[in-house]
């Protein structure tokens, strides 16, 4: 896990990605079949966000558990996932499925991830102006 030098740390010593480690480690110490992740990186600075990507994808390699991430950041929902579950606006329901079919690693300059994006961005664009115009 990358932790070993924060042994004798107090959790509030703990940078924000140790503590998404950390919080990693334990639910793969239960065993558990899926990891349930609501915008686990949300809070942190963007080197650290992308170091967690990374290191979220090496556990999934490693450990093969299901994962359920959920995100509001396009990008990392494309990078990290093979099947993207796009919701609708309030009051929130399944609007569509995307499968990424783009080999791992994934560059996030590359043409395929960028049409991707633009399929993603379109959905959103999409449901926001519905919100907007149901609400006039």
């Amino acid at each position: 896990m990358g932790l070993w030098e924060a042994k004798d740390k107090y959790p509030h010593e703990l940078s924000g990605g140790m503590k998404q480690r950390a919080a990693i480690a334990r639910v793969l110490a239960n065993d558990s079949e899926c990891l349930l992740m609501d915008e686990p990186f949300g809070a942190l600075d963007y080197q650290t966000r992308i170091r967690m990507q990374d290191f979220l994808l090496e556990m999934w390699a490693s450990y093969q558990k299901t994962i359920v991430l959920v995100t509001h950041h396009v990008d990392e929902a494309i990078l990290c996932a093979d099947r993207i579950i796009l919701m609708s606006a309030p009051p929130g329901r399944i609007s569509n499925v995307l499968t990424v079919a783009l080999p791992r690693p994934r560059n996030t300059t590359d043409t395929l991830f960028n049409e991707y994006r633009k399929v993603v961005t379109a959905h959103l664009d999409r449901e926001v102006g519905r919100m907007f115009h149901e609400s006039e």
